[in-house]
Order: structure tokens, then sequence, then C-alpha cells
């Protein structure tokens, strides 16, 4: 297996309303023609929504779920101050601030939000990860 994360899909309670929510912090939308599901462009990979009972589905799953779901998405920014931009822009849209930003052991700041199905999102500037102008993180050796 190679060395890479392709598609990371989210399920969602409300597909159009969390498809606004993504569009409205910016993100454009590809793929229109798709139905019952949004993906986003995101650099090398890409970014879904699809209905949490659709997606469990086909997983062969249950669709019962509760805490954190194990994992966290990351969004870096270029500067810190852009991390308290960020995290009041998705509060405006309706995301629950579940750690406001603070000075991170790591050495860099970042805080926490939770989208409008729960998913949470580290929003974070760390010194030691550059961005290219893509966006695209590079990680030191």
């Amino acid at each position: 297996m190679e060395q890479r994360i392709s598609l990371i899909t989210l399920g969602v309670h409300d597909l159009a309303a969390s498809t606004a929510f993504y569009e409205a912090l910016g993100w454009q939308r590809s793929m229109r023609q798709a139905e019952g599901v949004s993906f986003f462009q995101c650099g090398g990979m890409a970014f879904a929504l699809w209905p949490w009972t659709s997606l469990a589905a086909d997983a062969g799953v249950s669709p019962e779920r509760s805490g954190a779901g194990g994992f966290a998405l990351a969004y870096n920014t270029r500067t810190r101050e852009e991390v308290d931009a960020v995290l009041a822009e998705v509060a405006a849209l309706g995301a629950e601030i579940v750690k406001p930003a603070v000075e991170a052991f790591w050495g860099g700041y970042s805080g926490y939000f939770r989208d409008l199905d729960g998913h949470l999102w580290e929003v974070a500037w760390n010194p030691g990860f550059a961005l290219d102008a893509a966006g695209a993180v590079t990680l030191p050796d």
C-alpha cells in the first residue's frame, strides 16, 4: 500500500446544510452532477460529504455513534492570527467552538471546532509546518 490518503468522507445528517456550511467558507464544489453526495477538491486529495446513514450502510456498520469518533481533521494556517479569524468565521456559520485557540505545548497556536455534524476540526498555526503557495503542508525531516 502506498503512503497516501486520497479521499476523506464525512457522514452528515443534512447534506444540503453541511454543503452550504463548507461553501460559505469559500470551498468550491466539484462534480456538482453527483447526486446525494458533495465533493470538494482539496489540493492533491478530495473531501466528500455523504449522508451518515448512507455511509454506514455502505460500510456495513451501525449508524449509531458517539464521542469524538477517534479522529480530528486539521486546517493549518499561514499565520497565528489566521487561526482566530477562521474560528470566528466557522462560529458565525453555526459551528461549535469546543476549544478556543491557545498557545500549544508544541510551539504553535491552535483551537478546535465541531462542524454542523459534530466532526472535530483543529485550526492550527504551526511554525514548523511550512505551507506552499497551494496550501500543502511540508513536514520537516
